[in-house]
């Protein structure tokens, strides 16, 4: 079934810089977007995403209010959403394998839907910029593709990506918006920023750090001698997960393995232009929290080499439900 804007098609065909000229309210619903300043969401009832995740959720939730997640350079976050069940999904869409991680989150909501059929599904995109490597624009063009190939019909609301969240200062663009939260109450979508992100942020983080293809090459000079890229050294896609179950109201993270991240020590010690520029997709429009995150996950990954023994020796994954301060708590599993 096709991707629809206000009930008509949209013309894959052509360029996505003409679609908001296509189709103006996309614009003038991205500039009312951009125009909104970005709000502290504090723990209390929200579900954060990390990248390579997503979770899905209904009005009914006791316990999730608000799904977010941010730090998004050339990355795209995704909302899809039925207006008959209201089931929510958010995702942190890197471009590994967007087709497949479309299908994903399209289940996960379905699996939720109003069964007398009513309602729509509605898709909101949000993130990338004017990137020189043209990433955003690739996954821009990734994610309408994938979501035009669904059987279902689609209705985009919110395209709010790439050029439509581009800014400029100096020579140098970034990116105007880099994390939102969907009300799962309310419907509404917002600039978010997120003081907390866990739980298990570090954990989450090594997950993709260690399971996926570095985001760019390795420059060889960087490596010790006789190192060997570590491009060629990690997997080449990591699935995309859900870390939510919202039948029982519990977040799952795991079980993860990973072998001994290459050469931690030598990446520890490198300075932050290394890093950034090793380590990331857009080094000159990082948020200003980057390069520490990455030395926070580094260090973990130095303190866990074997997640197996110290991490998931049960090979279960660590699972968390909202107390009665709507924070995450670790449940243990003599209680389960």
């Amino acid at each position: 079934m096709p991707l629809l804007v206000n009930g008509e098609l949209i013309d894959l065909a052509r360029p996505t810089r003409d679609l908001s000229r296509a189709h103006p309210q996309l614009e003038e619903k991205a500039k009312l977007l951009r125009s909104q300043p970005a709000r502290v969401v504090e723990p209390k009832g929200l579900l954060y995403v990390q990248q390579r995740e997503f979770a899905v959720t209904t009005p009914g939730d006791g316990s999730v209010s608000i799904l977010g997640s941010d730090d998004a350079t050339t990355c795209h976050i995704v909302v899809l959403r039925h207006t008959g069940s209201g089931a929510t999904c958010l995702t942190h869409c890197d471009g590994s394998d967007t087709e497949a991680e479309v299908s994903l989150i399209m289940g996960a909501v379905k699996s939720f839907s109003d069964p007398t059929g009513r309602g729509r599904l509605e898709v909101h995109l949000v993130g990338g910029f004017n990137d020189d490597r043209q990433l955003s624009q690739k996954l821009t063009n990734q994610l309408l593709r994938a979501f035009h190939l669904q059987p279902d019909e689609l209705h985009l609301v919110t395209f709010c990506v790439t050029e439509l969240n581009d800014r400029e200062e100096k020579d140098i663009h970034f990116p105007i918006i880099y994390g939102i939260a969907v009300n799962v109450k309310t419907a509404e979508i917002f600039p978010a920023t997120f003081p907390e992100k866990g739980p298990d942020e570090d954990l989450r983080s090594a997950r993709v750090l260690t399971g996926a293809t570095f985001k760019v090459p390795f420059v060889s000079c960087l490596l010790p001698p006789r190192a060997p890229c570590l491009t060629h050294t990690a997997p080449l896609s990591l699935q995309l997960t859900n870390v939510y179950d919202a039948k029982t109201e519990e977040l799952h993270i795991g079980p993860y393995f990973w072998r001994p991240f290459p050469y931690v020590d030598f990446w520890l010690e490198q300075d932050d232009k290394q890093i950034l520029q090793n380590l990331s997709t857009s080094p000159l429009a990082e948020p200003p929290h980057f390069v520490s995150h990455i030395r926070s996950t580094l260090t973990f990954l130095k303190e866990h080499p074997f997640p197996s023994r110290s991490l998931f020796p049960d090979r279960k994954p660590r699972i968390y439900k909202k107390n009665e301060e709507g924070l995450w708590e670790q449940v243990c599993s003599d209680k389960m």
